[in-house]
């Protein structure tokens, strides 16, 4: 009796299909993401320091383009509103501490 190995690996192949496409990628995206989000943050906080620094007070819309520009020119990808509330998170953090607050 011969014994059709073929069934056999299309069912392994299958198995393991299944798994990387539901378990390993979706934690491999999470981590790639999570790593993103954290290096999109970290400059984040460093362009706003800058602006606040190169600007001063007032001119909001110098400084969120000066921090836009920044991003870009580190070559980093972005979602305008996600970047816009962590500049406005950012600041927040700078200047909950100040006097003019």
């Amino acid at each position: 009796m011969k014994i059709d190995i073929t069934e056999i690996l299309n069912i392994i192949i299958a198995l393991f299909s299944a798994i990387l496409t539901g378990f390993i990628i979706p934690v491999i995206r999470g981590k790639l993401s999570q790593e993103k989000r954290e290096k999109l943050l970290f400059w984040t906080k460093i362009a706003v320091s800058a602006a606040e620094q190169i600007f001063g007070s007032k001119k909001g819309l110098e400084k969120k383009e000066y921090v836009v520009s920044f991003l870009l020119s580190k070559g980093i990808v972005f979602d305008v509103d996600e970047v816009t509330n962590l500049i406005e998170s950012t600041v927040y953090e700078l200047t909950k501490g100040s006097p003019e607050t």
